[in-house]
């Protein structure tokens, strides 16, 4: 089961939503969210922080170390970067805005999906992988690991 948390950044300009993999995570590991135009004069701390296409997320990470203390893992490799990757506290999606923005752009391809489910799965496929493409171009981390679909 995952969580689904929402934050502020810190200029209050722009948001971004959260999954918690097993939730195991509280929102409350997540101290500070700043977006691109609020991270630019923000001291990093690569214990603390973890960057993401101009995005950073200061993790307190006391927390996160002893709410995930029982994976078999040791706690000097549970970083930022760990919490993020392997889903603990990550995008709800590639992006911070990654589900609001999939859907906006799957309304134009589901018209076919009770008229010509052919083209409708040919064009979500296509969709889905230059969209990944392109998320991987602009920089999101999650993006890099994804493979390509094949249906």
């Amino acid at each position: 089961m995952c969580m689904d948390y929402a934050k502020k950044c810190k200029c209050g300009a722009r948001s971004a939503s959260f999954n918690f993999k097993d939730s195991l995570l509280p929102g409350e590991v997540i101290t500070e969210l700043y977006c691109p135009e609020c991270s630019s004069g923000v001291q990093r701390d690569s214990r603390t922080m973890m960057h993401d296409n101009g995005w950073v997320l200061h993790f307190e990470m006391d927390i996160a170390r002893f709410m995930l203390g029982k994976l078999p893992v040791p706690p000097s490799e549970i970083t930022p970067e760990y919490i993020f990757d392997e889903g603990y506290c990550c995008w709800r999606g590639v992006t911070p805005t990654d589900h609001i923005d999939s859907l906006r752009e799957r309304e134009e391809i589901l018209k076919y999906a009770k008229t010509d489910p052919k083209r409708y799965f040919s064009e979500l496929k296509s969709w889905g992988n230059k969209r990944m493409e392109r998320l991987a171009r602009e920089g999101w981390r999650k993006a890099r690991e994804e493979e390509p679909v094949h249906l």
